[in-house]
């Protein structure tokens, strides 16, 4: 169904209260258009806060349907209250309808098969990937600036000293003061790149982590797992290579964590497969390949052997 501007809403509906009032019937046709209306509202409307629109509404106008009736028209005078009633029981529906969805229901941006620029009231700007879904709320910009993303997304903040920027994706946060930076999320794997100024991303479980331009936050797909990586363009090449700044695990097997250190380090690592299941909670801080593996074999209470690339725990 058409959604219907405000102002056409809002007279067709007083048209209505003037059909009740002087006794008309409503036609077929209007009758028609308030059940598509119903249909098409129902399924996302909050029927909490239209609830308590009702009441407030009701408990303002509760004095006018009080008053004792002494008059010799006590009938005529009811009939028209019943009427009145039911007409502004219509517009408290509708008036709820249009409340939330025109300063409650959140601003949904999607990218279909392109990607889209949107533009947000503190100037900031959004470049969605194709897929990509940006949620705001009616109250942006607020005391925090916060956004909900689905999918990849490049961020343009305007600049705030006192108004930070959040962005919520699925399972960590980016918070900024002003910058450029991109968000991605496929499947498992969550990362951000940081091109301009700083940013704070945070996940659950493993330290909160501040990036300079040119750095990267990555969980390499893997929950509780959280790494910063310097990144750098490869001269007269579009390719770009990495080196580890930070590791981080929380309550991670040892199987993943060794994934991650022989795709993070270029080497290969054995160990008994009766600890492959054992959690690792540790941090690896700006160390080399020989440094990490001899931290890991101390967690677990084993010896490291080492023969070109591969190392051996036993």
């Amino acid at each position: 169904m058409k959604r219907l501007e405000y102002k056409k809403a809002e007279a067709f509906v007083f048209r209505l209260w003037q059909r009740e009032v002087s006794g008309d019937k409503i036609s077929a046709k209007e009758t028609e258009t308030l059940e598509k209306w119903k249909i098409h509202v129902e399924k996302e409307l909050d029927k909490n806060q239209i609830n308590e629109s009702k009441e407030r509404t009701l408990a303002a106008l509760e004095p006018y349907f009080t008053q004792p009736v002494i008059t010799d028209h006590q009938i005529g005078f009811k009939k028209y209250i019943y009427r009145a009633a039911a007409v502004i029981l219509l517009l408290l529906s509708l008036g709820g309808i249009f409340t939330y969805y025109n300063f409650f229901k959140p601003d949904v941006y999607i990218a279909e098969s392109v990607n889209r620029k949107v533009y947000l009231a503190d100037g900031s700007s959004v470049t969605l990937f194709p897929g990509a879904e940006l949620t705001v709320e009616k109250s942006f910009p607020a005391e925090t600036r916060i956004v909900a993303l689905k999918g990849d997304a490049i961020f343009s903040v305007a600049k705030s000293k006192i108004h930070p920027f959040v962005v919520e994706a699925d399972g960590f946060s980016t918070k900024v003061l002003g910058t450029v930076f991109k968000i991605s999320q496929s499947g498992n794997d969550k990362a951000v790149d940081l091109y301009e100024g700083k940013v704070a991303v945070s996940s659950e479980g493993v330290p909160v982590y501040f990036l300079k331009p040119q750095q990267k936050w990555t969980n390499f797909g893997i929950s509780g797992t959280a790494a910063v990586l310097s990144v750098a363009a490869v001269k007269n090449s579009a390719k770009k290579t990495s080196a580890l700044l930070s590791l981080s695990f929380n309550d991670v097997s040892l199987k993943e964590v060794v994934e991650v250190l022989q795709k993070s380090h270029q080497i290969n690592i054995r160990y008994p497969q009766e600890v492959a299941g054992k959690k690792i909670t540790a941090d690896f801080t700006g160390g080399s390949s020989d440094e990490n593996i001899e931290a890991l074999a101390f967690i677990l209470g084993l010896k490291v052997e080492k023969e070109g690339p591969i190392y051996t725990l036993k």
